[in-house]
């Protein structure tokens, strides 16, 4: 885990960030192969994994009789809110678990409290686990990505409670919309702070580009494959 920076280096870190990396908005062009580019990838992507959504849905529903399919609001582009899709990966109690979970275990609460994750998750089902170390539980995204709430390149949305961690950066967050992949998922994901995630997101938001997302795109392969920092 990343070490936690303190508010003062915190605030120099994301002041470097926005000095150094800033450059007026992508122009329209851009933004427009960026959306085509959107709606192709995720079509396509959407052919040829719907067998596989339907059998890991099937494989959930037999494992504990909750339903498959998990949403919840998150952040979106202009600070407008929206139902993000995953395929189900924790217990139906899962919230109840966590409650209890952060009140009686301190160990667990300061890790919760840095970085919105737990190295051990009582939450998260056998077939779950297998689902977000390959990622499979993030493909009902791509339904995310043709509504245009989403994009293939971009900050992965957050919950409400997670805004006062971007503090003044969360316009910045706001700026652009939320992706299924993006630097944070490259760099490390979970292995990094999050601190370290906020800049990466400034980092995005500031120079992002048709061509940058291309990039990421790429990296995110072997990123995936490898099941680098996912938890």
């Amino acid at each position: 885990m990343g070490l936690r920076l303190s508010k003062e280096s915190r605030e120099v870190e994301m002041a470097t960030y926005a000095n150094l990396h800033k450059k007026p908005v992508a122009p329209d062009t851009d933004q427009l192969a960026k959306r085509v580019l959107d709606f192709c990838v995720a079509g396509l992507a959407l052919l040829f994994v719907a067998p596989l959504l339907l059998i890991v849905a099937l494989l959930i529903r037999l494992e504990d009789g909750g339903p498959a399919l998990f949403k919840q609001k998150r952040q979106g582009k202009n600070g407008e809110t929206f139902y993000c899709y995953k395929l189900r990966s924790m217990v139906p109690d899962a919230a109840v678990r966590l409650q209890r979970l952060l009140e009686t275990d301190p160990d667990a609460r300061r890790e919760w409290q840095e970085t919105q994750k737990l190295t051990h998750d009582p939450r998260i089902t056998r077939l779950g686990g297998f689902l977000r170390k390959s990622s499979i539980d993030e493909l009902p995204q791509l339904f995310n990505i043709l509504r245009g709430d989403m994009s293939i390149v971009g900050p992965r949305p957050i919950v409400e409670n997670e805004i006062v961690k971007y503090g003044e950066y969360f316009q910045t967050y706001c700026s652009v919309r939320p992706g299924l992949t993006g630097l944070w998922q490259v760099r490390g994901r979970s292995d990094t702070s999050y601190d370290e995630r906020v800049a990466l997101d400034v980092e995005y938001a500031n120079t992002r580009s048709f061509m940058t997302d291309i990039k990421i795109m790429m990296l995110t392969i072997p990123a995936v494959l490898n099941s680098k920092g996912a938890r």
